[in-house]
Formats: structure tokens, sequence, C-alpha cells
């Protein structure tokens, strides 16, 4: 049988390898000039490429249960030893999180395209596909170069429009609507949050660990956990970026606030102040959170609470000392939205699972037609889970059940 496959991100090459070890003649098609280049910058130029929690609790979509078909027909284990048989050695590190044992994205990219070449799997790239057609016998590709291909089956791991700089697009959207098939509405997940700029201008760079929530009004909507990376214009960082897909799809009014001290009760930081107090006397209300969060933010607490950074801690009265524990626990920043689409790593939406089989990710509407990876309306948490469902989703499609 003959699969085309458009789309040579994750899901896609995925799928092209799987079709082609399965005995079906597979051909890929890609409008960037090289395969993965989306794939290649993920983790900061790392690849986080799964995560060994990964479930259907860490996806998100009109129904995320779509997601354990795929889990199960590819697990973590087997991607592992997938990546292992193709030559890529791999290490665990915090929270479950799997990257290439060079530390380098390039290893994933490249390790596939090897794969791919000594399964006979044929690359068309830097040609985009403009239609996918239904025809008596199977399927027709047109590109924009003119070329027209013809096969039996068709799967479609375009992706989504995350990332439109490293090919990021509504291309995998349109070739299924063309064909029947409808989609949810889109939103710019794991993105920076951007905010108010003043506190975040001030502490640009500076990472630090806390609880975060966003708030519409009085009203928590959502809350994560880790690391918060200030910069020029909000925060970002995986406990940021884990709460983009609620601030995109929330609106106004909202607030995102900071814990910076997560493992302690108000009353708890109250009394590590009080002791401050006691056994340093000299410092000032700048320095008092030195030694619990970077000192510029240590700094930056003092002038959020409403007090002088270079006042002595021991002139702090009661109420001065309550604002001070107030903002360590409480650090709020009105939101303006995220960064939107161009630096999100996946996107929120997609086009509907209720029109996918979850076991085969075979379409119910057309004979023969497959979808997977970003292009369905399934995102997943920070930390290799979005990878993963790629991995899964692709290799399930590639079957051609």
């Amino acid at each position: 049988m003959r699969v085309l496959i458009v789309g040579a991100g994750a899901s896609g090459m995925l799928a092209a390898l799987t079709a082609a070890r399965c005995g079906h003649e597979a051909l890929l098609f890609e409008r960037q000039s090289r395969v993965g280049r989306k794939l290649a910058a993920t983790g900061n130029g790392r690849c986080n490429l799964t995560n060994t929690s990964a479930s259907a609790e860490h996806y998100h979509g009109e129904d995320p249960s779509f997601v354990r078909g795929a889990l199960e027909a590819l697990t973590v284990p087997d991607t592992l030893a997938l990546f292992r048989g193709i030559g890529l050695l791999t290490r665990e590190e915090y929270g479950g999180r799997v990257y290439p044992l060079s530390n380098s994205a390039n290893s994933v990219t490249d390790t596939l395209r090897f794969a791919l070449e000594a399964e006979g799997v044929k690359l068309i790239s830097g040609d985009r596909v403009r239609s996918l057609e239904r025809t008596r016998s199977g399927f027709a590709v047109s590109t924009e170069s003119g070329a027209s291909v013809c096969g039996d089956a068709a799967i479609v791991a375009c992706g989504g429009l995350a990332g439109e700089k490293l090919g990021g697009g509504k291309d995998g959207y349109e070739l299924l609507k063309s064909l029947g098939h409808s989609r949810t509405a889109l939103y710019p997940a794991l993105a920076q949050i951007t905010t108010a700029p003043e506190y975040p201008r001030s502490l640009k760079g500076v990472k630090a660990d806390c609880a975060m929530t966003v708030y519409q009004g009085r009203t928590p909507l959502a809350s994560s956990g880790g690391e918060a990376l200030f910069a020029e214009t909000g925060v970002s960082g995986p406990a940021a970026f884990d709460l983009a897909r609620t601030v995109s799809r929330a609106g106004e009014g909202l607030a995102l606030s900071l814990d910076f001290l997560r493992g302690y009760s108000f009353g708890e930081v109250l009394a590590h102040l009080r002791s401050r107090q006691e056994s340093a006397p000299g410092i000032t209300a700048g320095e008092a959170f030195i030694g619990a969060v970077p000192n510029r933010l240590a700094r930056m607490l003092a002038k959020y609470a409403g007090l002088k950074q270079d006042a002595p801690i021991a002139s702090l009265d009661a109420r001065a000392l309550k604002a001070l524990a107030g903002a360590a626990k409480r650090f709020d920043l009105p939101v303006r939205g995220t960064d939107g689409f161009g630096s999100a790593q996946v996107t929120s939406g997609g086009i509907r699972t209720a029109e996918f089989d979850p076991l085969t990710m075979r379409s119910r509407l057309v004979p023969g037609l497959y979808a997977c990876g970003e292009v369905l309306d399934i995102d997943g948490d920070c930390g290799g889970y979005n990878l993963q469902w790629a991995w899964s989703s692709g290799a399930l499609a590639g079957r051609l059940l």
C-alpha cells in the first residue's frame, strides 16, 4: 500500500517510519527544506522528548481521554526502546523528563532522518502541499510546484499554528476541513504570559521556584508549580507555560499570582521574618529574604510591599512585616495575555477528535484517512507530554489499522 504522509514533524516522521516498517510504501511531504525543524528547537535546543509520567491526566482538549489508545499502542518504554534502536541514547532528569544523552535536539532529528532513509521512506521537501483530495482509488496530493502524487491512504500530520517561524500554520486544518472535518477554536499554549511590565522588567533573567495561579477577579481558574523565568514583558518558564492555555481562553480581568515560598504558610513566613529581625537586625528589608529567594527578587519583594529597600529590618513594625510576608506569598501581576502563536510551543484546540477513532487514528468520515499529532484537538502539559503524544499518535496512525 502506498501512503501519503503530509508533514515531517515529530508525528509525521513516526507515522512514515512505522508505515515503512509495516511494509508500506511511505511518501513524506514537508513544506520546509528539512525535516523536524520545530522539533530541533524544542526544549531550548535540548528536546525533552518524553515524560515517564505520560498519561491522559496530562492532556487537554474536548476529550482528553482520546489519547489513551495511542499512549497504550506506543508506551513511554516502547518509545525509548524505539529511539535506542535507531541509535539515540537518553537520560531521565527531574520530573520524569527525558532528554537525549547528547543534550542536543539535533540528535533526535538526525537519528530519525537516518532511520527514515534506511527504511526507504521517500521525502519530498521544500514543496508545500496545496490540496489533498479523495479519488476513486484513494487520495491525491497536489503541491505548489505542480506535482501530483496518488496513494492508497493518507496521514495528515502538519502540526498546528504554534511556532509559526518554525513551520507552524493552518495547512493541516485546511486539508482536513476540505475533506469534511471540523475544528475547534485555536489558542496558543505553552507560551510566555504577558503582564504589566514594571516588575518583570526589573527582574528580567531571574529564575525562581514558585506556585502560580491565574485569577479572574477573586476566582482561581488554574494553578501550576515549578520554575518561573522573568522576561521583559512577563513571565515564562514551565510554571507559566502550563497556565498559558487558561490565559488564552479566559479573556480579560486576569491576574497572575506567584507564591515564592510555596512550601511555607503565611504564618511560617512571618515567623521567619521575625526571626531575622532578632538574629540579623542589621540587614535591610530588601535583604530579608536573601537565602530564601534569589537576591534580586528579595529586593523587589520589599518594593512590592511598599517598603524602602534600605530600611533596617529592625525598624519594621508588625504591619510592615505582614506586607513583606504577603509579597512573598502572593505577588500579583495584571495579565495582558500571552506572547501568541509566534512563540507558543503548542496549539490548544484543533480538528475535533470525535471525528477520529482513538484506537487507530483513522477518520470516521473518510475511509483511508488518518491524522495525528498537534493538528488534532489534543495538547499536553509542559515537560515532554506533547512529544509523547506526537510519537504515540504518529506510530498508531502509521500502522494503517
